[in-house]
């Protein structure tokens, strides 16, 4: 039996997974780590040596565990969080922290457009949107406070381009990465050829600070002698570039085409599917690289997903903090007890997870309605599953009017898919069958998938690795129920809310 060696460098943690070529998960080590520290408002740093510190423990505590079958692994791959950046010198030291995707720093505004594309992104009303994504785009801010730093930049990577680099010395990465505020042409998944591109321009960067970009499943180098004495990873082993934690969670969860979409109830909770066909979710937002070359991964995301539950655990679940302590169990277990005892849309309490704007709802604010004197603590935890996952269908509705498609079932990945009660409030709320995989590490069995494919096809690959556990058909009485709540109250708190919204970002907080 052989085995591939998977690196899932998420927010929270790091894990290395030993996967067999039938897709089963033989040994997993994780090795937490702050998330990030706030050196100032809106803030979110990192430090990079983290990282790479957190990979080498996991690997060589995963290496004790199972030192005959790390004698058969065939390749490593890593699969990281998006849109985490990292400034290196010629030599691949950091110089400074990493700047990670929760990051809300703006540089100075600025109309980075000419001319012409002032008159045309005008036109398509874009061009507002264009100086927002100039703003945050990290290289901006860099060269505006941090000029000396940017001066001594040879490459600006993200995270994933970084541990390719510890373990290549090469600055290279996979298309599949490039998620971020970067100059990539999703279309055509290549840095920009023409010089002059308004991308440039926009996200500040220039083409030398970049790395070199090959497909996914490509072998890019094998392990030297000085990474395996650090790493525990065997000299030789073939290094294979797979994709982005989210696009790695497709792939692993088998959602391969789009009658199929890929539900992640992760930090940031996101629906995806795979199309051959470019096609943009939102008018000018991109579809992503997928992990399956020459494919796309249009997307919806939801910000702060289930981040929303660490955050009700963290200011109103003291008691079940404790009660996990005891039992020594995960919070959410014990408040997936509260799903049980409340009913379908929660007696009325809605909640909108707009805890953090995206670029189509810029002035958005989370809101929870309906309120009762009967509403318990209970019900505020079910309004937010359940309002993560209207969002999610409002997403998935978008993907289908502008990709001219029809998706019939979901899969699903991340911490929130573990519990069968969240699977099967979601198969009612769309509709739709819900697929559980075997593992729900499904990000770094996506990584797996490229290793074994890299050696014969991904396609094959695929077919011997995606099993599923349980599929959840949806109840008809309670699909009507949120189908109801959905049309006639989720979709219309937005338009409702709005000028409310505005009003209350004006008064209480500046964010120019």
């Amino acid at each position: 039996m052989e085995f591939a060696l998977s690196i899932d460098c998420g927010t929270q943690s790091l894990r290395a997974l030993l996967f067999d070529e039938f897709g089963n998960l033989h040994d997993m080590v994780k090795i937490p780590y702050t998330p990030y520290y706030s050196p100032n408002p809106e803030w979110a740093e990192q430090d990079a040596n983290i990282y790479w510190q957190s990979l080498c423990k996991a690997v060589n505590t995963l290496k004790e565990r199972n030192k005959d079958k790390f004698k058969k692994i065939i390749g490593v791959s890593t699969t990281t969080q998006r849109d985490t950046a990292v400034l290196v010198d010629e030599n691949g030291v950091p110089l400074r922290p990493a700047i990670i995707w929760l990051d809300q720093r703006k540089s100075s505004y600025k109309n980075p457009l000419n001319f012409f594309e002032n008159i045309a992104f005008s036109i398509i009303k874009m061009k507002e949107t264009a100086i927002r994504i100039y703003r945050k785009s990290r290289p901006n801010w860099i060269k505006e406070n941090e000029p000396e730093i940017w001066d001594k930049t040879h490459k600006f990577l993200l995270l994933s381009g970084y541990l390719l680099f510890k373990l290549t010395g090469k600055f290279i990465d996979s298309t599949a990465s490039q998620i971020g505020h970067i100059p990539f042409d999703y279309k055509h998944q290549r840095w920009p050829k023409n010089k002059n591109s308004w991308r440039w321009r926009v996200f500040g960067v220039e083409r030398e600070k970049l790395p070199e970009l090959v497909p996914p499943c490509t072998i890019v180098g094998k392990i030297s002698k000085e990474v395996a004495s650090q790493t525990g990873i065997p000299e030789g082993t073939p290094i294979i570039t797979s994709g982005s934690d989210k696009g790695c969670e497709t792939i692993g969860s088998g959602c391969t085409s789009s009658d199929c979409a890929s539900l992640s109830f992760g930090t940031t909770a996101t629906i995806q599917t795979t199309s051959k066909k470019y096609f943009e979710p939102i008018p000018f937002i991109p579809p992503y690289p997928a992990v399956i070359p020459n494919a796309y991964n249009p997307e919806i995301e939801i910000f702060r997903g289930y981040w929303l539950v660490k955050w009700f655990i963290k200011e109103f679940g003291e008691k079940e903090l404790e009660l996990s302590e005891k039992l020594n169990v995960a919070p959410e277990i014990i408040l997936n007890g509260f799903l049980d005892n409340i009913p379908a849309g929660s007696e009325g309490l809605i909640l909108h997870p707009m805890w953090t704007p995206g670029l189509d709802m810029p002035n958005a604010r989370g809101a929870i309605i309906g309120f009762s004197d009967y509403h318990t603590k209970g019900h505020v935890y079910r309004a937010i599953i359940e309002g993560i996952n209207f969002a999610l269908k409002d997403g998935m509705e978008r993907i289908e009017k502008r990709g001219k498609i029809r998706i019939k079932k979901l899969t699903v990945s991340g911490g929130g898919s573990q519990s069968e009660k969240i699977c099967q409030i979601t198969a009612n709320m769309f509709n739709l069958p819900v697929y559980k995989p075997k593992t729900h590490e499904t990000s770094g069995l996506g990584a797996a998938l490229c290793i074994f494919g890299a050696h014969s096809t991904i396609d094959e690959a695929i077919k011997n690795m995606i099993h599923y556990s349980k599929v959840f058909y949806p109840d008809k009485e309670e699909a009507e129920i949120y189908n109801e709540l959905y049309k006639k109250a989720y979709k219309k708190i937005y338009s409702s809310l709005r000028n409310i919204y505005s009003n209350i970002k004006k008064l209480t907080y500046n964010n120019d």
